[in-house]
């Protein structure tokens, strides 16, 4: 069983709907929720000028599909940072589909382009991997040439951030493919919840109740497609 976390969320607008700053004691990194139509109050802070990495969070027009992308931003000699290329996408009608952004960076200014490259990257990787939503990355972030030393300490880092991502209401780090949330239990006899199969002449499944409702359509004799209300509610 894991350890307990406490996590301090300041509701900076007051509201549960606007702005959201994150912290987690023992972790000098933090984070911001930010709605898109809330970019021009942030103007003032001195941490939104640093460097970092942030996620825009959306629904595709097209498909109804929840999408992101993720993206790296550097102070720069003027300086700007998070905040203004957040901006930058704001004013992009290429990236008309996001709604808002979490942001990390650092209460003591302490990531550079070594940094925020292989964190970009790494997010990126995880993002993939659980296949929970639509990427937008155009090219493949490159993860940089960094210690073994830094390393060590930026994935303690992304442990944190994985952490903050999920109580913010976003699920992207985690899979929704149903055959890894039934092979990679930790503690089978911890796991409760009984193995459920079905079985055709036609089709083939495995499920488990998990704690996120999951709805399936079938849009053919031999595919599903899965779609996750919970995380449809937290783009909207």
């Amino acid at each position: 069983m894991g350890r307990g976390k406490s996590i301090n969320l300041f509701l900076m607008d007051g509201t549960a709907t606007g702005r959201i700053k994150c912290t987690l004691a023992n972790w000098t990194g933090v984070a911001y929720k930010i709605p898109r139509t809330e970019l021009e109050k942030c103007k003032e802070r001195d941490d939104l000028k640093q460097s970092g990495v942030y996620f825009l969070f959306g629904i595709s027009d097209q498909l109804g599909d929840n999408v992101a992308y993720i993206g790296q931003a550097g102070a720069r000699k003027n300086g700007e940072g998070i905040l203004y290329r957040l901006q930058e996408h704001k004013r992009n009608p290429d990236k008309d589909y996001w709604t808002e952004a979490v942001v990390f960076t650092t209460s003591n200014n302490s990531f550079g382009p070594t940094e925020i490259s292989y964190l970009e990257n790494r997010f990126c990787k995880m993002a993939l991997i659980a296949n929970r939503y639509k990427m937008q990355n155009g090219n493949d972030p490159t993860p940089g040439n960094i210690t073994e030393e830094k390393e060590s300490e930026l994935e303690e880092f992304i442990d944190y951030a994985k952490i903050v991502m999920g109580t913010l209401g976003h699920r992207i780090f985690e899979p929704i493919d149903a055959s890894s949330s039934l092979i990679n239990v930790v503690d089978p006899a911890e796991d409760r919840e009984p193995v459920l199969h079905l079985q055709t002449n036609k089709a083939k499944a495995t499920g488990k109740r998990t704690n996120e409702v999951v709805r399936c359509q079938e849009i053919g004799p031999k595919k599903l497609k899965i779609l996750t209300v919970t995380d449809k509610a937290n783009s909207q």
